[in-house]
């Protein structure tokens, strides 16, 4: 136990996202690929020296701290969402609420800029502290044959995103405003995804606001939004 006390984990930098809170983060990276952050390496880490080779690369993990779980206590089995209020074995999921706080999640590197990597399909809280940064070897690392356990066997449901005429303009005047063209593009993949917890579901069409009407933020802006069937929902306004 001695010699593992000794060894102590230092950011190397920390990840600017488009999620400022948990709810609505995509639960898997590359979910929403359009979803832009950056990661601007530290100066003490000689990104000058230590980026050299990276930009021939396409992909990247990066290695995190889950710096806002704030579960105290072990589960051995969880909830995944996917599966319905089924239960199923901690290590066979990707839960953030593990013995150790620690996460990994594979991006697409759009380039590399001095010392910040511009990075999409993160699926990471603004803020977050990344502790390492290694290439994806697609010849080792995508392996044919390789078996998906539980999760090849949800069937994902098509949900069908709408806006109603308020919330498009408000929409358009966004991405007018800060120039993110993508912003649709990222709303739309963050709901076909159903980012409700398990116990919000099964009340759709219903009116009471405290179970069906929800939000998300999304840089400066809260969506809010109704399934108003199990595979419909409306985003019914956009707040800043």
């Amino acid at each position: 136990m001695s010699e593992i006390s000794q060894f102590q984990f230092k950011p190397i930098g920390f990840l600017s996202s488009c999620y400022p809170d948990k709810f609505g983060v995509p639960r898997q990276s590359g979910l929403v690929k359009q979803a832009y952050s950056q990661l601007k390496i530290k100066a003490e880490f000689q990104p000058e020296l230590s980026l050299q080779g990276l930009e021939g690369y396409s992909h990247i993990w990066l290695q995190f701290i889950f710096h806002l779980n704030s579960s105290q206590r072990f589960h051995a089995k969880i909830h995944p969402p996917r599966l319905n209020g089924e239960t199923i074995g901690l290590f066979a999921t990707r839960s953030p609420h593990r013995p150790n706080p620690i996460g990994l999640s594979l991006v697409e590197l759009v380039k590399i800029e001095k010392d910040t990597l511009l990075l999409a399909g993160a699926d990471l809280v603004d803020g977050t502290p990344i502790l390492d940064v290694k290439p994806y070897l697609p010849h080792i690392e995508a392996l044919k044959e390789a078996r998906g356990g539980w999760s090849n066997q949800v069937v994902a449901s098509a949900i069908e995103v709408q806006f109603s005429l308020e919330a498009s303009g408000k929409l358009q005047d966004w991405m007018k405003r800060s120039g993110k063209v993508e912003l649709f593009e990222v709303i739309v993949q963050i709901l076909k995804q159903d980012p409700r917890p398990v116990i919000y579901k099964g009340y759709e069409a219903q009116t009471s606001p405290y179970r069906n009407k929800h939000a998300f933020r999304l840089y400066d802006g809260d969506i809010h939004f109704e399934f108003t069937s199990q595979d419909q929902v409306l985003v019914f306004d956009i707040q800043f």
